[in-house]
């Protein structure tokens, strides 16, 4: 998807969570330039971030970390494309990889949270 069929994106004090509801899990986006980070907490994680950076078209390349209740940590990366929806808000596709004991990859999608 170009830019010019999303527009300029900016992730500043939007929220995330897995598309449906999800677990519980939002995350609240924050943006300086190209540089994109968020905290996120619920539902099983008791601490995650996320930092990375957003291209021109929105696409989103970013490193994670969670520390689950069960006081696993779990890292891995992402990358993720926008979509406009006809209201305005965003859906994430998300291709997820996880790394070390925790390993495995997917794709999730992400819907933006009401403000």
């Amino acid at each position: 998807m170009s830019t010019a069929e999303i527009g300029e994106i900016s992730y500043e004090g939007r929220r995330f969570r897995v598309a449906g509801g999800g677990d519980g899990v939002v995350s609240r986006y924050r943006q300086s330039g190209d540089l994109v980070w968020a905290e996120f907490t619920g539902g099983p994680v008791r601490r995650g971030t996320i930092t990375g950076t957003c291209g021109p078209d929105g696409t989103l390349r970013l490193a994670y970390t969670l520390v689950l209740e069960t006081g696993e940590v779990i890292s891995g990366a992402t990358v993720n494309v926008p979509q406009r929806r006809p209201d305005g808000s965003l859906l994430l596709r998300e291709e997820w990889e996880r790394f070390g004991e925790h390993a495995a990859t997917g794709v999730s999608y992400l819907e933006e949270v009401p403000a």
